[in-house]
């Protein structure tokens, strides 16, 4: 049972992110209800031991809050799906993870009653407990009615992150600025290490870790810099 003042937490999605969320989320005092199967139940269970699987729907019906983290073209047709089969309920909070949609994807939960809230946590979740150590130090882009936006923001928190708040109409350049962190990051690594590798450097990786993270950290400084101060030669 939740403590007074916590939710009765489901989680659609057993892939890298849901899981994650759930532990966040329980360890701040909230109960988990349910996960659905994924692709690695094995990994789900390490990260939420003795939770029961469900399916969605039922999942829906038990919980309090429900947190949806399926991959981006899977996400419209399950909360329509849901809401076809009845299972949205007046007064329920359901929470989507993806980067790319507002709560404008969830409109046929809210029609149905329910509150419709978007959090993101920026970080590459691996899926592990170590996640929860990259939550605290990272931040949440956060989409909901202004009715409700206290909420998503208080849940950001609880998962440990910073909230900031993206316009519905924001959602798909703040989508692009993620993808164009993450994807260019690895494509460049890959084409680094290749390079070591073709001339025979043994693990290029761990060559290049200290250099990357530096220049990494070293870009990311100086883009934060509040006085927009020239970064140092």
């Amino acid at each position: 049972m939740a403590a007074p003042g916590r939710l009765g937490v489901g989680i659609i999605g057993a892939g890298r992110v849901g899981p994650v969320i759930g532990a966040a989320l329980a360890g701040v005092g909230h109960a988990i209800t349910g996960i659905t199967s994924g692709s690695d139940d094995d990994r789900a269970a390490a990260v939420l031991p003795g939770v029961a699987v469900l399916d969605a729907v039922e999942i829906v019906r038990r919980s309090e809050l429900v947190v949806i983290a399926v991959p981006h073209a899977e996400l419209p047709g399950l909360v329509q799906g849901i809401a076809d089969v009845g299972g949205w309920q007046v007064g329920q909070l359901v929470l989507h993870t993806d980067p790319a949609h507002g709560t404008d994807v969830l409109g046929p939960a809210a029609e149905r009653g329910a509150i419709p809230l978007a959090v993101h946590p920026a970080i590459t979740f691996n899926g592990t407990s170590v996640d929860l150590r990259q939550l605290q130090a990272s931040f949440a882009g956060v989409t909901a009615p202004a009715a409700v936006l206290p909420i998503a923001q208080a849940l950001a928190v609880e998962m440990g992150c910073e909230p900031v708040i993206i316009a519905e109409h924001d959602r798909a350049a703040y989508a692009e600025a993620i993808a164009t962190a993450s994807e260019f990051s690895r494509s460049i690594v890959q084409q680094a290490t290749g390079l070591l590798r073709g001339i025979g450097v043994d693990n290029p990786g761990g060559y290049l870790s200290a250099l990357v993270s530096s220049a990494v950290e070293r870009a990311l400084r100086d883009e934060s810099d509040p006085l927009g101060t020239p970064p140092e030669l």
